[in-house]
């Protein structure tokens, strides 16, 4: 049996399989390996049968228990990431309808109690007006008005008291000209009104002062459970916790340089009236 994650076609039933097939090598049954690794053994049955994705750390406990090579165990832990991430290209989102994906990220939102949105290159349908939300659609071809409506919709899940959402904008978001002057203002009207929500934090990083950090996609962190990342041409999805942790730092590193409340309204307020 090959090891090589490109001839294995990088998938989660392939990680089952050798997982499997190592602790048969080793020797051990499924609820010896599992007392190695001081997890239960219906887990243990549950990775095999690929019915759960394990995490790094989970992987790595069982290599660690089978005794595997570095080598080996480079490997294997390298096709455990690929497992734990999943890949959305916009073309396929376009042809399966873009109302589809709204329909999956308002599940998302539903599921999750705490959300937080880092947006540097512009405003995340949540907070957006209908103007806006149309014109981030107008390079795209087809009729959009199931998708529109559905992005229109979503907005209801920010009047929830039992979630917390916190959005992280940058002065470039903010202020990118998407819309013609007037609509640009009443968009960052919408931005206040939001932030006043009692389940809402709205934070903007203006382009002023020294930040030692360079921000270089818009991300969104779902609890602790998942990490999305939007690039030109699709999204990236992690749920490794590693992943997630990682995002989740990157976030609070930015928090620290950004204005909240009072201070970030004044900021949009300011911005608005350029517009005006």
């Amino acid at each position: 049996m090959t090891l090589d994650p490109e001839q294995l076609g990088q998938s989660q039933a392939d990680l089952a399989e050798i997982l499997k097939e190592l602790r048969r090598r080793a020797g051990l049954s499924g609820a010896r390996l599992a007392e190695r690794c001081n997890m239960s053994q219906p887990k243990i049955s549950k990775i095999e049968t690929g019915r759960t994705v394990p995490t790094l750390v989970d992987v790595e406990r069982i290599l660690r228990a089978l005794d595997a090579p570095p080598s080996l165990a480079a490997e294997v832990s390298a096709l455990a990431r690929i497992a734990n991430t999943e890949w959305q290209d916009f073309r396929s989102m376009r042809r399966k309808g873009l109302e589809k994906k709204q329909n999956e990220l308002a599940h998302l939102e539903r599921s999750s109690a705490e959300l937080r949105f880092f947006l540097p290159t512009m405003i995340t349908s949540l907070l957006s007006t209908p103007e806006y939300i149309r014109a981030t659609l107008a390079g795209v071809p087809g009729d959009h008005a199931k998708a529109i409506a559905r992005k229109l919709d979503r907005q209801s899940i920010l009047y929830d008291t039992s979630k917390e959402f916190i959005f992280l904008l940058t002065e470039q978001a903010v202020r990118w000209p998407l819309l013609p002057l007037p609509a640009m203002a009443m968009q960052i009207d919408r931005l206040v009104s939001v932030s006043r929500l009692p389940g809402v934090r709205l934070g903007v990083l203006p382009l002023a002062g020294h930040m030692p950090l360079a921000p270089v996609n818009v991300f969104t962190v779902y609890d602790r459970r998942m990490a999305t990342v939007e690039t030109s041409t699709g999204v990236m999805v992690f749920k490794d916790p590693r992943d997630t942790e990682s995002y989740l730092d990157e976030f609070s590193s930015y928090e620290r340089h950004a204005s909240w409340g009072d201070d970030a309204r004044n900021h949009l307020g300011l911005w608005a009236q350029l517009f005006r």
